[in-house]
């Protein structure tokens, strides 16, 4: 589908009449109508009323709530409710909110993803998962979002940056469309985008670097070697602490995203959610041509346990994740190193 608009591609994925299809196009145009108006109210920055305090309050997780967190989640809530959703699963809540236990669809979305840059000027956004409903909706709300990624119908994410864009996929390729305030509407800047195997960036935070595991620490030790290294290339270093704007950035000019769990207490599992961030930036990676792990298994084949289950996530160029595994899973095979994490050379991929 090489369409122009956002209206018209949807249009032309539900052509069909399936019923599921037009079902899934018309809550994506709900949440990118609902996007529009959060990047309104983000554009007016301090002067607006909601921006980057708080009134001391914590999500479902545990984590502070910006007055823009809950802001967002508020209009996404509300908007699904415009829409063939039945359960609306957030970040935000504890549990899933029950709108139409009739209808086929369930959302599961991170209503504001980064916002402890909201008072920096660094890009935020929204990250979202379409689901089948699974079971009893007002009687086993969890069922429809403990199914595994590969079961998504569409994901993706807007990006409240210089430009306000929707990254998106409804299961053939990944498209990215650019809010146009002449005409009112997305437009399709670019069709089926394809992540180069080879990656030339890696995104860590290198100030968590003691707390890791030792695979991690030698995959990063080996990349800061450069050209004179065993990887015999340069890399750059990225860390904006913002997953959409990280994952943008791969899906422009590939690289690597790491978010390792380490040693630190409650970081076990690192700390990206399974539900509402893994699993679709997982399927817009995939279907870009790259991969997604948590260091050792595809994202996509994990069965969520816990609507704010976290999970340790490494994606981007599908080679070099998959070498970043083998530092974790087959470390022998990597190069020369013995001990494991005594200096040596490594194979090049």
């Amino acid at each position: 589908m090489t369409t122009a608009t956002l209206d018209a591609f949807l249009g032309s994925y539900a052509e069909s009449g399936d019923t599921l299809r037009t079902s899934v196009s018309l809550v994506v145009r709900q949440l990118s109508l609902t996007a529009v108006k959060i990047r309104n109210t983000i554009n007016q920055g301090a002067l607006g009323k909601a921006f980057a305090s708080s009134q001391g309050g914590r999500n479902a997780d545990g984590d502070a709530q910006k007055d823009l967190d809950i802001f967002a989640d508020d209009m996404f809530l509300e908007a699904m409710r415009q829409a063939p959703v039945a359960l609306y699963g957030s970040e935000e809540l504890a549990h899933p909110a029950l709108l139409d236990p009739s209808a086929p669809l369930a959302l599961a979305i991170d209503p504001l993803d980064g916002s402890s840059n909201i008072d920096t000027n660094v890009s935020i956004g929204t990250i979202f998962s379409i689901l089948p409903v699974a079971g009893q909706p007002d009687s086993e709300p969890g069922a429809s979002f403990f199914q595994k990624g590969d079961r998504q119908l569409a994901a993706g994410f807007f990006i409240y940056g210089p430009q306000l864009a929707l990254v998106l996929t409804l299961g053939s390729g990944t498209h990215v469309f650019v809010f146009s305030a002449r005409l009112g509407t997305f437009v399709q800047a670019y069709a089926s985008i394809v992540i180069p195997d080879r990656a030339y960036e890696f995104a860590i935070n290198a100030a968590n670097y003691r707390h890791w595991d030792e695979a991690v620490q030698l995959y990063v030790d080996d990349c800061l070697k450069g050209s004179e290294g065993p990887r015999e290339r340069d890399f750059n270093m990225r860390w904006i602490a913002s997953l959409v704007a990280e994952t943008y950035r791969i899906l422009m000019r590939s690289g690597v995203f790491l978010y390792p769990g380490d040693r630190r207490k409650g970081y076990g599992d690192g700390r990206i959610r399974l539900v509402y961030e893994a699993n679709p930036i997982a399927f817009l990676i995939e279907q870009a041509g790259g991969a997604a792990t948590n260091t050792a298994s595809r994202i996509l084949d994990l069965t969520p346990k816990t609507m704010h289950q976290r999970v340790p996530f490494i994606f981007g160029s599908a080679r070099e994740v998959a070498r970043i595994s083998r530092y974790h899973t087959e470390p022998s095979n990597i190069g020369e190193r013995a001990p494991l994490f005594s200096k040596r050379g490594l194979f090049r991929v």
